[in-house]
């Protein structure tokens, strides 16, 4: 599999993103910059894995027809959101060790949350705008 353009772009904006949280939250540590960009790299990996279950799970809660299959639907998104928090701190705890701390479930939410609203942002500016 083939890096796109855009996977590359969303990896320099992750890692903007992260070296803000690093400087600015006490909780989030990287020993280094090349830490930082392997943390980056790691988390698009684990955020694309995130978002393709994420929306698996949202298309069977839009499929589903009865409260029980909505709900069951309603429960796995949930847990998928914020499971994936907690997988988050487990893969960077094991891949890295204590060279990169992401802080706890709260300081990790808000990074996360941080990384795909600025992706998005990243993205909306950088498209390509029709000339006529």
């Amino acid at each position: 599999m083939r890096a796109r353009p855009a996977d590359v772009i969303d990896v320099f904006v992750y890692v903007v993103v992260l070296n803000l949280a690093i400087e600015h939250l006490p909780a989030v540590i990287s020993e280094g910059f090349t830490l930082s960009l392997l943390t980056a790299v790691l988390l698009k990996l684990s955020l694309e894995v995130v978002v393709r279950v994420k929306n698996v799970v949202l298309g069977h809660l839009r499929a589903a027809t009865t409260r029980r299959g909505r709900a069951v639907a309603a429960l796995a998104l949930w847990v998928v959101a914020a499971g994936s928090k907690l997988v988050v701190l487990w893969l960077v705890d094991v891949v890295f060790g204590s060279a990169v701390q992401l802080g706890g479930f709260v300081s990790v939410t808000l990074l996360v949350v941080a990384l795909l609203l600025s992706r998005a942002a990243v993205r909306r500016l950088l498209v390509d705008v029709p000339t006529g």
